[in-house]
């Protein structure tokens, strides 16, 4: 993921507004947290710091845009907000672009690092998922609707039976379970194929009908 500008004036966008459309969401994505009080600016500025001599990029701040970007993070960091709100206010900081270089990078960094915490319960494929997911809407890459479908999804329960429609985390496979093994495991046979597959249940994700 690499962040698409160098250097460039603030983003006059507030992230309180793009976290409006919080209603109608599930409830595993309302809960409320101040999940950022325990990242600091300094903290920040020393994941920028880390890419940027990763790359042999120069470090430094945005004259434009730094100064006002650390007293925002400093007065707001430590408000409680949803998840969503929480990445929708990261993502504002990416477009603010108070650094140099790899602001995508760096607060997408942040992104992937809450949100592997928060889900430490997922099976490891699906917590990797769902931090990838966060980490690449806040660095523009992705829109919000996708990032609420796949965690959404990713949360869900794997609690498969016989019928069931499913699809790969990836989406390339479509299918439909047949049957639930003792030990756990999914056999399901793919749209289009002439033969079952056997997998875990966090390889796979539960599909609408």
């Amino acid at each position: 993921m690499h962040d698409e500008t160098s250097l460039r004036s603030g983003d006059g966008s507030n992230a309180e507004n793009g976290a409006q459309g919080s209603t109608g969401e599930p409830a595993s994505l309302q809960g409320r947290a101040p999940f950022l009080k325990n990242w600091d600016w300094q903290s920040v500025l020393r994941i920028n710091e880390r890419l940027c001599r990763g790359s042999r990029a120069q470090h430094g701040k945005n004259s434009e845009t730094h100064a006002r970007c650390e007293e925002e993070w400093l007065e707001g960091s430590s408000k409680e907000r949803s998840l969503l709100e929480t990445l929708d206010w990261l993502r504002s900081f990416h477009r603010k672009a108070p650094f140099l270089f790899f602001n995508g990078n760096t607060f997408a960094e942040i992104a992937r690092t809450l949100t592997d915490a928060l889900f430490a319960e997922f099976p490891r494929g699906r917590r990797r998922e769902a931090a990838s997911l966060a980490a690449h809407f806040v660095a523009g890459v992705i829109d919000r609707e996708p990032v609420v479908q796949g965690i959404t999804a990713l949360a869900e329960a794997a609690n498969f039976k016989p019928g069931d429609r499913v699809k790969t985390l990836k989406g390339s496979l479509h299918g439909a379970v047949r049957k639930v093994l003792p030990d756990g495991r999914i056999v399901w046979r793919p749209d289009d194929h002439d033969a079952d597959l056997t997998a875990l249940p966090e390889s796979l994700l539960r599909q609408k009908r």
